[in-house]
C-alpha cells in the first residue's frame, strides 16, 4: 500500500471533497478518486459512501483516517531518521514553564502552525527541573524554560534575559522596596522553581526579612495574588507579560539577579529544523 494513498486519504478527510483534496495533494480531482478507489481494492473494503452526488467517507473510512495519520507520521519519522534532517510536518512536543503559556508560547505555536498545516504542536507544562530532565531522556523534543547548565549532549538557546524586580498592585504606594518589603505581606514564588531559589537566594544576600503570606506554584498566580493587594513579591520581569502582570507596578532592585529564559533540546535532536524554526518565532515575539 502506498503511502501517498493514505495521505490523499487524510487530505479527503480535512478538506471534505475530493475537488478540495486535489488541491492539498497537487492532483487532479480525477487522480484523487483514482486513488481512492485504488485504496478501497487494496484494502477489499468501500471507504466511501458513493449514494450522494459527492462521495463522503462512510464509518469505516472515517476510523480509517487516524490510522493513517499514524502510519504517515511513522514513515516521516523513518525519514528523519535516514536523512539526519528533521522535517516541518509530524508533530512536535514542547515543554514549557508557566510563564510562557499565557502570550510567548501561543503565540509562537500559532505563528509556525500557520505556516506549517500538517505540523502538530502538544504543548506540555511544567517546571525548569522536570522539563530539562524530560529534554534529555527524549521525552520532550524541546522545551522553553531557564535557566540550564551547558552540557555535552545537549543544546541551550537563550532567548531572553528577564531582570528580577518588585512587583506590587497598582494602590500600593512608595519607592522603596526595602520599605516596602518590611511593611506588605510577601507572596513567595515556590523555591520547587528556578526563579523562586533566585528571589530566596536575593532576599537572603540582601539581608531582607519578609513577613511570607503564601507561597505559589507558577508566577502567573504570584501575578493574580499580587494584583488582588494580598502582598508583594520579587519575580523575573516577565519578557512577554499577560494582561495582569503588564499592569502591576514594578520596581528595580538593586543587585538583583536575572533570570535566562532560553530553548533547550537535546544535541543529536531529529527536530532540529523545527527548534530552530520555533526559536526564531520566539526572538521574533519577543524583539516586537
Amino acid at each position: 500500500m502506498s503511502i501517498t494513498l493514505l495521505r490523499t486519504l487524510i487530505a479527503v478527510s480535512d478538506t471534505g471533497s475530493f475537488a478540495a483534496a486535489s488541491a492539498r495533494v497537487n492532483v487532479s480531482q480525477a487522480a484523487v478518486g483514482q486513488q481512492m478507489k485504488r485504496l478501497e481494492e487494496n484494502l477489499g473494503v468501500a471507504l466511501f459512501d458513493r449514494d450522494r452526488k459527492v462521495p463522503r467517507l462512510n464509518p469505516l473510512g472515517q476510523g480509517l483516517v487516524p490510522k493513517a495519520r499514524d502510519v504517515v507520521l511513522a514513515y516521516d519519522g523513518m525519514l528523519t531518521d535516514l536523512t539526519g534532517d528533521a522535517q516541518l510536518v509530524g508533530e512536535m512536543t514542547l515543554g514549557a514553564v508557566p510563564s510562557t503559556l499565557r502570550v510567548l508560547v501561543p503565540r509562537a505555536v500559532k505563528q509556525l502552525i500557520a505556516a506549517y498545516p500538517d505540523l502538530r504542536i502538544r504543548v506540555v507544562p511544567g517546571l525548569s527541573d522536570d522539563l530539562s530532565e524530560q529534554v534529555e531522556r527524549g521525552a520532550l523534543d524541546a522545551a522553553l524554560l531557564g535557566p540550564f547548565a551547558p552540557q555535552t549532549n545537549m543544546l541551550w538557546q537563550p532567548v531572553a534575559r528577564e531582570p528580577f524586580v518588585l512587583i506590587a498592585g497598582p494602590d500600593i504606594e512608595g519607592d522603596d522596596p526595602r520599605a516596602l518589603l518590611a511593611g506588605h505581606p510577601f507572596i513567595r514564588h515556590t523555591r520547587r522553581a528556578a526563579a523562586g531559589r533566585l528571589a530566596d537566594d536575593w532576599l537572603a544576600a540582601q539581608k531582607i526579612a519578609v513577613s511570607a503570606a503564601m507561597e505559589m506554584e507558577t508566577l502567573e498566580a504570584v501575578a493574580a495574588m499580587v494584583s488582588h493587594g494580598l502582598g508583594l513579591s520579587v519575580v523575573p520581569d516577565i519578557c512577554v507579560p499577560d494582561a495582569t502582570f503588564a499592569d502591576l507596578r514594578k520596581l528595580s532592585l538593586k543587585g538583583a539577579p536575572a533570570r535566562e529564559l532560553g530553548i533547550l533540546s537535546r544535541a543529536d535532536s531529529r527536530k532540529r529544523r523545527l527548534t530552530e524554526r520555533l526559536l526564531e518565532e520566539v526572538e521574533a515575539i519577543i524583539r516586537n
